[in-house]
């Protein structure tokens, strides 16, 4: 008898294949993929955001108003007011005449996707109330959603959190759970810094004290950098800021955290070829002008402009502790959430409770597994020690799975591997008892066996295959904990059709050439 035929190094291939991927989950031999423990496992976080669709609506409308009155400026036509009004429809106000046949012509022609309920005449004055329309208005509520979705996973991939679970959940939702999260505070200020980030000149020749205490200038506005003195305390320096945005964060290519001279942390940023350019001519034509870096209302810096600044990059300042500068690097690169988002639920499970879980998991899979070997052993003999070999190895195959595919374990997913070792016996039964009906009528011990698999692998095929498809469409449609069980359940399958109908067989050929007995135990 040859030792090792290809069959038999094609199995050990495999089993040693499963062991060298999962060795490093339990060892740190080599850097490979390990098993990676879901939220329920190794603790962590799971948020539930909220985004306020509402003000995207609102800031439609407002770009719309601007565009308006950009567009009335240019074809020399007047408005007497053109205004949001609480429920988000729009109020211009145009004399009768030359004006309102510029302004109805712009509404047919470049503005077709606003509504007017209403129009008023009084004293020469047309009041035109517009709206958006409600399938508009779901769209941008829909958009605003699906852009904050992508910038939150951005950050978290940034963050560097493995295998985060993030998704829509029902109109304007966003869950996320987010396992081995260390510090949870840190982790929802940076989901809910909004990122927005201006380049603002600074009015230094206005009365700031008049501004501040009465209304500022028509088109500047009142900011505030926070400064800490080296006593510790906390003071306020405010700003006279134009309005006008003359730079802004989405032309960013890059933000990285560097240090300065007295190795305090700041963040330097880097500008596209279109940022370059605007950089570059806003730089030269405000030379001595004082520049404010304003991040979501803030001002973090307002330096001079000495000289024209070429090459697109600048430096953001602002006394942060090496973590601030990380996360504001990481929110920057993400991008900025044009919406903001809001926690309406939170939830953090404890390192303990993860580890308590684990615990009662891996106990109960031992005293299924134990129990399943022992009635093996006791109903089966020799055959029994066969089917006990086969399941420790499917339990080793559905190990080496999960770490080269680096999915995630969780609470459903060792259920999943404990039903796994149900079916892998299951298969062994049908098999051991198509061949004690082979046995019985006569045949050799090896005729027996080879007739046994033969019989018994149709009925094994269909049952795992109809089970298999249930899982593949658990794992498609499922989430969370419905998708780690379907996990271990595929590989589970799998790995039960191997070592039941080849690596059983190939054992059971082996013992009986080895013995060369005409009998069975079984």
């Amino acid at each position: 008898m040859k030792p090792f035929t290809v069959k038999t190094i094609a199995i050990l291939i495999v089993i040693l294949a499963a062991i060298v991927c999962l060795l490093p989950t339990y060892f740190d031999c080599w850097p490979y993929k390990k098993i990676n423990l879901g939220l329920d496992l190794q603790g962590g976080m799971h948020l539930v955001l909220e985004v306020q669709t509402k003000i995207a609506v609102e800031a439609e409308v407002d770009r719309t108003i601007q565009e308006l009155k950009q567009e009335l400026r240019d074809q020399k036509a007047k408005h007497l007011g053109i205004s949001r009004l609480d429920d988000n429809t729009i109020l211009a106000k145009i004399q009768t005449g030359d004006d309102k046949s510029v302004f109805e012509t712009l509404l047919s022609k470049e503005f077709n996707h606003l509504l007017t309920p209403s129009t008023h005449t009084e004293d020469g004055v047309i009041s035109y109330k517009l709206a958006l329309s409600e399938k508009e208005i779901e769209n941008i509520k829909k958009l605003a959603t699906e852009q904050a979705l992508e910038t939150i996973r951005n950050r978290i991939d940034e963050f560097g959190v493995l295998e985060p679970d993030i998704r829509i959940q029902g109109k304007n939702r966003i869950l996320l759970q987010l396992p081995g999260v260390k510090d949870p505070e840190r982790a929802k200020k940076l989901l809910e810094k909004t990122a927005h980030l201006t380049f603002q000149l600074v009015n230094d020749t206005a009365d700031l004290k008049s501004a501040i205490d009465g209304t500022p200038p028509i088109g500047y506005e009142i900011l505030y950098e926070t400064k800490i003195t080296g006593s510790g305390q906390t003071t306020k320096i405010p700003y006279l800021i134009d309005k006008r945005i003359l730079l802004d964060g989405s032309l960013l290519t890059n933000a990285k955290v560097e240090f300065d001279e007295f190795q305090q942390a700041q963040v330097g940023i880097e500008f596209n070829r279109k940022g370059a350019r605007i950089f570059d001519r806003v730089t030269d034509e405000n030379q001595k002008r004082r520049l404010a870096i304003v991040l979501d209302k803030t001002v973090y810096s307002a330096p001079v402009i000495q000289n024209r600044i070429a090459g697109g990059k600048a430096v953001i300042t602002g006394n942060f502790t090496t973590n601030e500068a990380t996360d504001l690097a990481i929110a920057l690169r993400a991008g900025s959430l044009r919406t903001p988002v809001n926690i309406i639920e939170e939830r953090t499970v404890g390192p303990t409770l993860g580890a308590d879980s684990i615990r009662t998991g891996l106990m109960s899979m031992a005293i299924g597994g134990t129990l399943v070997v022992i009635f093996m052993l006791i109903y089966y003999r020799g055959a029994g020690l066969i089917a006990d070999a086969a399941l420790i190895i499917n339990i080793i195959l559905i190990g080496g799975g999960l770490a080269a595919f680096g999915a995630t374990l969780t609470l459903p997913g060792i259920a999943g591997i404990i039903l796994t070792i149900g079916m892998a016996v299951d298969a062994n039964v049908i098999i051991f008892e198509r061949i004690r009906e082979e046995v019985r009528s006569g045949k050799t011990a090896l005729a027996s066996v080879h007739a046994g698999f033969d019989k018994a692998t149709l009925t094994i095929l269909d049952a795992n295959v109809t089970t298999l498809i249930a899982a593949v469409v658990l794992y498609q449609f499922g989430t969370g904990p419905i998708k780690g069980f379907a996990v271990t359940l595929i590989l589970g399958i799998v790995a039960s059709l191997f070592t039941a109908l080849i690596l059983s067989k190939a054992l059971f050929d082996m013992v009986l050439k080895i013995k060369k007995s005409s009998t069975l135990s079984i």
